[in-house]
């Protein structure tokens, strides 16, 4: 197979849009009949396959560039990143990103009801610090020296909106809360490759515009 690049990719395909199908299929068993919404963005490492896969759920939406409404908040998702060194499906340059974060919030009608659902962290947020590769995409010292890696349009996009919150993921090491001006930013890291799920549970206030609460979790 190693000779057959075409071949492995397929193959690689196919087991990822297999894997998405049979999670919206659980999660139509959990949902089915309960007033429960469910929003998905892939990020960037998603075929865009997958979003015809998600697109076929009756339980699950589809989240990328949309605003949605949730008990009296906006939110707004992107699941494209700011370039990576893989070069990845879902990436743009920083200034195209900036683009689609003002296209989506034109339809946000106050910004202190507002949620990002961004998949980029915001850069030097201290929730995008991953280890630092040099020329050859070797680790350097071993994977202990990191470096911030989150996207500038991202985080001038929190510092001039100033939404109620901003939810992010992408840098799985980077697990965290911080606040940036009034926004509250939160990313609940990643431990899949261990069979860890990592979440955040988050309560709102939708009288007075508020976070509650808010805790990170796993299991």
């Amino acid at each position: 197979m190693n000779a057959d690049p075409k071949l492995v990719d397929g193959m690689f395909k196919d087991v990822m849009l297999a894997t998405v199908d049979r999670w919206m299929d659980i999660a139509e068993q959990k949902l089915s009949g309960k007033d429960l919404p469910c929003f998905v963005c892939p990020g960037n490492d998603d075929i865009f396959e997958v979003d015809d896969v998600i697109e076929k759920s009756t339980v699950v939406q589809m989240g990328e560039a949309r605003t949605v409404d949730i008990g009296g908040f906006s939110m707004v998702s992107m699941g494209w990143t700011n370039p990576t060194p893989w070069k990845t499906y879902r990436e743009a340059p920083e200034e195209k990103l900036r683009v689609r974060i003002d296209r989506m919030l034109e339809k946000s009608p106050d910004y202190r009801r507002t949620i990002f659902n961004f998949h980029a962290p915001p850069y030097g947020s201290n929730l995008d610090e991953a280890p630092a590769l040099d020329e050859d995409m070797k680790f350097i010292s071993g994977g202990r020296a990191l470096r911030p890696v989150g996207s500038k349009a991202v985080r001038d996009a929190i510092v001039e909106y100033q939404p109620l919150m901003s939810l992010h993921g992408h840098i799985h090491e980077s697990k965290g809360g911080v606040r940036i001006g009034k926004t509250l930013a939160v990313n609940p890291g990643s431990a899949y490759e261990e069979g860890v799920l990592q979440g955040a549970i988050i309560e709102l206030d939708p009288k007075k515009a508020k976070i509650r609460n808010h805790v990170l979790v796993n299991g």
